[in-house]
């Protein structure tokens, strides 16, 4: 847990996560919130896409994994956390419906990337630890996937 949560406190310009839920950021650290209310108010911008727990790839997904509705309740778990961030300048909340292959956890130029392994909950999967090393590499197919969902999210609403 502590590597996801030291990631995002390093970061001083950008903060992005792609998830369908990832609510064991919150159960973990409590005080993830806060975390990245200081990080916006250090100059951070935060971009977080969580999961649309009616979509039909987050039913897929549930399906997949064999866990029932279970990724749907914490896809609606997940916004309930992050739901008192939606005030905050310089934080943006999206839900996404898109087929999900891998969730990105993102500061600055590093990034982890969670691959999602068929019919595995995401916590039984490999997690890549990246970092940015020049133009067209991995770190930026992942970055560019992550803006190619964004512009296809949907804002929350407050």
């Amino acid at each position: 847990m502590s590597v996801f949560v030291d990631l995002l406190a390093t970061a001083r310009e950008s903060i992005d996560v792609l998830v369908y839920a990832a609510v064991f950021l919150h159960e973990a650290y409590p005080r993830l919130n806060d975390l990245l209310r200081e990080r916006v108010a250090d100059g951070c911008v935060v971009r977080i896409a969580v999961g649309d727990a009616d979509s039909e790839n987050v039913r897929q997904r549930g399906q997949e994994e064999r866990f029932g509705h279970g990724i749907e309740s914490r896809c609606r778990l997940a916004l309930m956390h992050y739901r008192p961030l939606l005030d905050v300048p310089g934080i943006e909340l999206r839900t996404h419906g898109t087929t999900l292959y891998n969730s990105l956890y993102r500061a600055d130029d590093q990034a982890l990337v969670n691959a999602h392994v068929w019919g595995v909950n995401a916590y039984g999967a490999p997690v890549w630890h990246l970092r940015r090393n020049g133009d067209g590499g991995m770190f930026d197919t992942y970055a560019d996937s992550f803006n190619a969902v964004w512009e296809t999210a949907r804002p929350v609403e407050g």
